[in-house]
């Protein structure tokens, strides 16, 4: 191991400044994009403040009966509302609603900004393959860098609360709504995208009539993906201030109350029992 010592001694003294580069761009930013910042959190604030009024306003059974009468709608299952519904009353039996609202309305608001730039951004990328070439090692640095690495420029940036909490569950989450509407759009039958455009369809029309049908099921994956990496992240969230069902996990950690951490955890099971059951893809 001597013999390469010299070489050792080479490379740790020439080391690359990714620490300093990273620094002078979140330096940067914190003094030229304050603006812009402020802007965005002041916005996503109001919309989760908005659905968390919502949420509140419907109470328990109000929000039960709605989760139900959408299982219904999209599974046409008695047995999947029935599992829905139990999931619901587990959680106001166990005393964890109040929680249960912050950490539904985080999980609701990443959902509604996940897809809303996954969907377009996953059309772009089959319509133009090389994009996709070029974001894909984006997306793997968004899953695999460590969560409390983009947490710390997120609270610089955005304070603690809510907000910063909902961007780290976004760069996590992103990815699997970009990757699996790629793989829907891209893998739509090659003959019925020829057979729409010999019929004269625009590529707007064979995009509405023909891709985005085909595509569905793998959509419908994505936002299930998109709910469950949203809620692997609240005890992280709560670690900046998010609150939600993260909080009594945090707690029963620090006080060493196993208690606190299985109450948590499986109201934080149901919730998730609950969003995926009604959101799944009904086989046909």
């Amino acid at each position: 191991m001597a013999l390469f010592t010299p070489l050792v001694d080479v490379l740790t003294s020439a080391k690359i400044p990714v620490g300093d580069a990273a620094q002078s761009v979140v330096t940067w930013l914190k003094h030229n994009a304050a603006w812009f910042f402020d802007l965005v959190s002041d916005l996503l604030a109001n919309l989760i403040g908005a659905v968390t009024v919502t949420i509140d306003a419907l109470g328990p059974i109000g929000m039960t009966l709605l989760f139900v009468g959408i299982t219904y709608l999209l599974q046409r299952s008695p047995k999947k509302c029935m599992v829905v519904a139990l999931g619901m009353f587990f959680i106001v039996n166990q005393g964890y609603w109040d929680r249960t609202i912050e950490t539904l309305s985080l999980i609701l608001v990443s959902c509604i900004v996940c897809m809303g730039v996954g969907v377009p951004t996953g059309i772009l990328a089959a319509r133009r393959r090389w994009l996709y070439s070029v974001l894909e090692p984006v997306l793997d640095l968004m899953q695999t860098l460590p969560t409390f690495v983009y947490l710390i420029p997120a609270v610089i940036f955005f304070g603690l609360g809510a907000v910063p909490g909902l961007i780290a569950t976004v760069i996590f989450a992103l990815p699997a709504s970009i990757r699996l509407t790629y793989l829907g759009i891209s893998s739509t039958p090659t003959a019925l995208t020829e057979a729409a455009t010999a019929f004269g369809a625009t590529p707007m029309q064979r995009l509405i009539k023909v891709e985005l049908p085909s595509a569905f099921p793998q959509i419908m994956v994505g936002l299930n993906q998109t709910i469950m990496l949203s809620l692997s992240m609240v005890v992280i969230a709560t670690l900046v201030g998010a609150g939600g069902l993260g909080q009594p996990v945090l707690n029963g950690l620090n006080r060493m109350k196993p208690d606190l951490g299985f109450e948590a955890g499986l109201v934080i099971v149901a919730l998730a029992t609950v969003l995926r059951v009604m959101l799944e893809v009904r086989k046909k």
